[in-house]
C-alpha cells in the first residue's frame, strides 16, 4: 500500500460548518485522482488489493462513512450529508479529470457525483450498484411507505447482540461465495453504529436516481454479479440503467454482491482496461 500522504475529515479539511463528518478520506500518491466509494457498511480499505493493482501512478482518495469503520456517527437523514460532503471535497481538493469508483451504496453516490459535477467527473465505474435497491428487493412500495419508525427498524434497533451478529452473518454469507471472507464481511455490520445500520438503510431504499442517470454524460463501465443467474442479473441491469446511454455492462461469472472477494483479477482488469483506454 502506498505511504499515506494525509488522513483527514471533511470538516477539518475545509471549514465548513459542519456539527460533524459524515466522511473519512484517506489520500495517497499523485497522479490523475480517482475516488473509491465503498458499499454499506463497508470500510474504504475494502479496495486495498484494488488499488495496489492500478496499472500506473493515481492520486486516491478513499472514503469510509459516518457510523461505520470506527468513524463516529452522526445523526438523520445519513446518506445526504454524505452526498454534500462529497461534493464540497471534491470542489475544496479541486480535483478534475477525476474518476469515481463505486461499489453499491457508494455506486448511487457516484452517479449522484458524475450527474452534479460534470465537468470534474471524466470516468464512472459503478460495481454492482442498482439505482433504485427498492424496486428489486420491494416492488411497488413507494419511498415514502418506508419511515425510520417502523415495526422492522425499531425490531432491528431492539435485537440482542448475539441475534444481530447471527442476522448479519447470514447476510454475509450471501453477499460473497468466498468462504474466509464472511466473517470480516459480517464484522463490519456487527461492528456498525446500530442506528447508522438500521436507519441508513432506510435512506438507501428511498433511492431512486433512475432519472438522474439521464444527466450523465461521461461513458460509465457497469459491472455486475451473476448472482443468483447471469440471465436475471443481465436483466436486472439493462432494466435499471435503461435511461443511462453512454455505458457498457459487464458481469462477472460465479460472483456474489462483493466482486472484488469473488473475482478479483477480473475486476482488476476490468478497471485498469478502463483507466487505460478513458484516462491515460
Amino acid at each position: 500500500m502506498r505511504q499515506s500522504i494525509l488522513l483527514f475529515t471533511t470538516l477539518l479539511l475545509s471549514g465548513l460548518d459542519y456539527s460533524q463528518s459524515a466522511i473519512q478520506i484517506e489520500k495517497h500518491g499523485k497522479g490523475d485522482p480517482i475516488l473509491f466509494l465503498p458499499g454499506f457498511t463497508s470500510p474504504g480499505s475494502v479496495w486495498n488489493e484494488t488499488i495496489e493493482n492500478l496499472p500506473s501512478s493515481y492520486q486516491t482518495h478513499t472514503v469510509s462513512y459516518a457510523g461505520f469503520n470506527g468513524v463516529e456517527p452522526i445523526g438523520t437523514p445519513w446518506y445526504a450529508p454524505i452526498k454534500q460532503q462529497l461534493i464540497d471535497y471534491i470542489k475544496k481538493e479541486k480535483l478534475s479529470n477525476l474518476t469515481i469508483i463505486g461499489h453499491s451504496m457508494g455506486g448511487n453516490l457516484a452517479v449522484e457525483l458524475a450527474a452534479e459535477l460534470k465537468p470534474e467527473v471524466t470516468g464512472l465505474i459503478l460495481v454492482d450498484a442498482l439505482p433504485c435497491m427498492r424496486d428489486l428487493m420491494m416492488p411497488n412500495v413507494p419511498a415514502s411507505a418506508l419511515q425510520y419508525d417502523s415495526p422492522y427498524n425499531n425490531q432491528m434497533l431492539n435485537m440482542s447482540d448475539d441475534k444481530f451478529k447471527e442476522v448479519a452473518f447470514n447476510m454475509a454469507k450471501n453477499m460473497t461465495n468466498t468462504e474466509s471472507k464472511i466473517e470480516e464481511l459480517a464484522n463490519w455490520s456487527v461492528i456498525a453504529d446500530r442506528k447508522t445500520y438500521v436507519y441508513g438503510y432506510t435512506d438507501l431504499l428511498k433511492l431512486d436516481l433512475r432519472p438522474t442517470l439521464a444527466d450523465i454524460e461521461v461513458k460509465t463501465l457497469i459491472l455486475g454479479a451473476t448472482f443468483p443467474t447471469a440471465d436475471m442479473a443481465k436483466q436486472t441491469f439493462e432494466n435499471q440503467y435503461a435511461n443511462l446511454n453512454n455505458k457498457t455492462i459487464n458481469l462477472a461469472e460465479n460472483s456474489r454482491h462483493f466482486i472484488m472477494f469473488d473475482q478479483p483479477e477480473w475486476l482488476y482488469s476490468q478497471i485498469n482496461n478502463y483507466l487505460k483506454k478513458n484516462v491515460q
